[in-house]
């Protein structure tokens, strides 16, 4: 295996261990158990994956086969294919001398080919993730017939995942960060601002994983109950106030096997933009994203 940037690494787990200190509504987190998943499988998965990441000049579909491979030795089940189709990119990104993290992510978008592709859909057959399902084209079962950019393109509409792959992250620059950078000007404890990115995301975009599992309107109408929860969350003037009111809304859904599965991914890929962001010294993001290390 490659040497990899510690820096990138400690940021990746950093970035996962975040996302379960806050108590997202639904998602798996220390507050409360669900979905037959503990929180020390996603620690461990996120420690064991952490490696092939930030593994230095390694392609993407290298980086994301490694790292589902290596959660898959370390917990048995797949824990966190979202976040390492989401947060590969990103690492390759931050490797890119001299331009902004956007640009450089989009460089590497640009130059995913076949072999990625590949790689790719082996990980994700390996970890063989709820609603998987069949498709008629790139089916993961099958060897790769278009790049993984092109591949990606194809259930962009269904997935908002794969989507990040033909926008250049767009959620995660122009939704998640901003957020993130509001909520850490507000609260000094950072399960708050993540939760914040959480909610955002969830009252913002139907979550794609209960619509693969469930349907689209299972989706929207989690959407919507998402919306008066962020709203009640920015307006309380403590957040401990409303925390056991969130945390019954967890009950609820993770008692109807609903879990958003895919906001919580885009939330650690969020903080994980905001670290590499930092590391890079990127100017441009500086000025609005600072790092975890103002809270303190």
């Amino acid at each position: 295996m490659s040497d990899s940037d510690d820096r990138v690494a400690a940021a990746y787990i950093e970035a996962c261990l975040a996302e379960l200190d806050a108590p997202k509504p639904g998602n798996v987190h220390r507050f409360a158990p669900g979905h037959r998943m503990e929180v020390a499988d996603f620690v461990l998965s996120a420690e064991a994956s952490a490696a092939p990441i930030a593994a230095m000049g390694a392609r993407v579909g290298i980086r994301v086969r490694a790292a589902v491979n290596a959660t898959l030795e370390a917990v048995g089940q797949n824990t966190n294919l979202g976040i390492i189709l989401l947060c590969a990119p990103l690492a390759a990104a931050s490797e890119v001398p001299e331009i902004a993290l956007r640009p450089a992510l989009a460089r590497v978008l640009d130059r995913l080919d076949r072999a990625d592709a590949q790689d790719v859909f082996y990980a994700i057959a390996a970890a063989n993730p709820g609603g998987l399902g069949r498709a008629p084209r790139h089916d993961v079962n099958t060897p790769a017939a278009a790049t993984l950019r092109e591949a990606m393109a194809e259930a962009a509409d269904r997935d908002r995942i794969a989507r990040q792959y033909v926008t250049a992250y767009e959620d995660i620059f122009s939704l998640g960060l901003p957020a993130l950078a509001a909520a850490r000007r507000r609260y000094v404890d950072s399960r708050w601002s993540t939760l914040a990115v959480y909610l955002t995301f969830l009252a913002e975009i139907a979550d794609t994983h209960i619509a693969r599992k469930f349907d689209a309107a299972t989706a929207e109408s989690v959407r919507r109950e998402a919306v008066d929860w962020r709203d009640a969350f920015a307006s309380a003037r403590d957040p401990e106030g409303i925390a056991d009111s969130l945390l019954g809304w967890d009950a609820t859904l993770k008692s109807g096997g609903i879990n958003p599965g895919t906001s919580a991914d885009l939330t650690v890929t969020t903080l994980f933009a905001s670290s590499l962001a930092a590391i890079r010294d990127d100017k441009c993001a500086a000025a609005i994203l600072p790092s975890r290390a103002n809270d303190d």
